[in-house]
């Protein structure tokens, strides 16, 4: 009797922490999957949570940054990752060919979906902001880091603007970025595995600045362009109404309104 006491209880306790954890998962509306022995405290800056939602539930933590993969999509629909002034180098590290992300649990998309596409394999965080650690580089080249894009925009104004954003973080201090392509049904694709082609990519900066922050988000068409990409700012408030992403739902929701509705971007200029 003891003994069939003793199993009832013990169901019953294993049963209310399932159930207990499920309702936890959905409310927090991820699936989190880390790196065997990697930090998580990559997504967090001044103690505050800035990562964005995940629209997809598959959230994979690297060492050297987080995304949330859109597998109908085959790539990330953001990546987030800090940027200190201590990471920018001009190391001349050896590149790496790509590999899968083994941490995607659907299987992240092959690189020879590229294959003469017509496409570059667009890194979404690049690798020169990766150059101080040959594993920090090598992990850019997950294929759940690449989208596809025009060959002359990613040599052009993407790349410019990623040089920009390495100056900034030189020249005013810690910097957290989220970036990705834009993806939304019936875009063209390439490969076998359909892999989506944004028509546009997007980048949020922001930085704590004295008791506040600072912020700039762009939305830059992928297409060759001589123009600035100061052309190409966004209020983060638009950018969410044209992806679906809810960027910084962890500030409090005062400071959340105040700098997502901002477009004054004199202070980055």
């Amino acid at each position: 009797m003891r003994s069939r006491l003793l199993y009832v209880f013990f169901f019953v306790v294993i049963v209310s922490a399932l159930y207990f954890a499920e309702r936890y998962i959905d409310a927090n509306d991820v699936t989190v999957t880390s790196s065997e022995g990697a930090s998580e405290t990559n997504s967090l800056l001044w103690g505050e949570d800035l990562l964005p939602k995940s629209r997809t539930r598959d959230v994979v933590f690297h060492e050297f940054y987080t995304l949330s993969y859109a597998e109908s999509h085959e790539q990330a629909e953001w990546v987030a990752y800090e940027l200190k002034p201590e990471h920018i180098s001009n190391k001349n590290i050896r590149r790496p060919d790509f590999e899968l992300d083994p941490k995607v649990r659907s299987r992240s998309a092959h690189w020879s979906n590229y294959k003469r596409s017509g496409y570059d394999r667009g890194h979404l965080c690049p690798a020169g902001d990766r150059r101080f650690s040959y594993k920090a580089y090598q992990e850019t080249f997950l294929t759940s880091n690449i989208s596809p894009q025009n060959h002359d925009f990613n040599s052009g104004i993407w790349n410019r603007l990623e040089q920009k954003v390495r100056r900034w973080a030189k020249e005013k201090g810690d910097l957290y970025i989220v970036t990705g392509g834009v993806l939304r049904n019936g875009l063209e694709s390439i490969g076998s595995e359909k892999v989506t082609i944004p028509d546009a990519f997007y980048k949020v900066i922001i930085m704590k600045n004295g008791g506040g922050y600072e912020v700039i988000a762009f939305l830059v068409p992928n297409q060759p362009s001589s123009q600035s990409y100061f052309e190409y700012t966004i209020s983060v408030d638009a950018l969410e109404a044209v992806t679906g992403i809810d960027f910084f739902p962890q500030l409090p929701d005062d400071i959340e309104n105040e700098l997502e509705a901002t477009s004054d971007f004199e202070w980055w200029q």
